[in-house]
């Protein structure tokens, strides 16, 4: 692999490379420092490549790593790791809006294609489908001066009944669970209202006037809105 160069130089970032960095970013959002185990859980791999992709990464000044306690990406691998999520995102999203592909076929494209598409290319990209502030799915996506929107919602499987709510973002990693959802009309910008939960069962939802049932590994993949707390579910 190439050394890596000046600070700011990033012709040592490839593709596996930035896979690592987006895993370590994500788990960074969701609290904290990033284990070796998850990161591996994450991406697949056993824990003890996963020990060695560390040392390497902290040598290329992207994340600081400290035995038995994890890791942080530094402010050249959160840039890294954000420009490779601006160009996941911004490919999703052409595809559905220009290209007319269906949400559920884009994931496994943009994951091809995010590594080898330029910055320029991008940022035409984007233009071209006037800016969009998130991917089809919901997820944020960063500018290309790298702000990005990181604020963290509920699931649908963290709520009880009583509440109304907007569907923010979907998980995407599952072709067929978007394909289910897009039967139910569960999708970004969609509201809702939390109607029942069983214990330690489904969670009974209302779209407009449709009563849906969802497992709770389904409603965890929902993140929403809290729109209001109500006393009595609307029917």
């Amino acid at each position: 692999m190439p050394s890596r160069g000046p600070a700011g130089d990033d012709s040592s970032i490839t593709g596996p490379i930035e896979d690592y960095l987006k895993a370590i970013y994500d788990i960074e959002l969701q609290g904290g420092s990033a284990s070796t185990n998850e990161i591996a859980a994450r991406l697949s791999f056993a824990p003890g490549s996963v020990t060695g992709m560390m040392r390497r990464l902290a040598d290329l000044g992207l994340l600081t790593y400290e035995r038995y306690h994890g890791v942080r990406l530094t402010g050249a691998g959160r840039a890294a790791a954000l420009r490779t999520l601006r160009r996941h995102r911004v490919i999703e999203a052409y595809l559905v809006r220009a290209l007319d592909y269906d949400w559920d076929g884009v994931h496994e494209e943009a994951e091809r294609l995010e590594h080898a598409a330029s910055d320029a290319l991008i940022d035409r990209m984007a233009a071209a489908i006037g800016e969009p502030a998130v991917d089809p799915h919901g997820a944020p996506i960063p500018t290309r001066d790298g702000a990005i929107d990181e604020t963290q919602y509920c699931t649908l499987a963290d709520l009880g009944p009583g509440h109304r709510v907007r569907v923010v973002r979907v998980t995407d990693d599952d072709p067929e669970v978007l394909r289910y959802f897009a039967e139910l009309g569960i999708r970004p910008g969609v509201s809702l209202a939390v109607l029942a939960r069983e214990y330690d069962g489904p969670i009974t939802i209302a779209i407009e006037d449709e009563r849906l049932a969802l497992g709770t590994g389904l409603a965890g993949r929902v993140m929403v809105d809290l729109v209001s707390d109500v006393t009595a579910p609307a029917h």
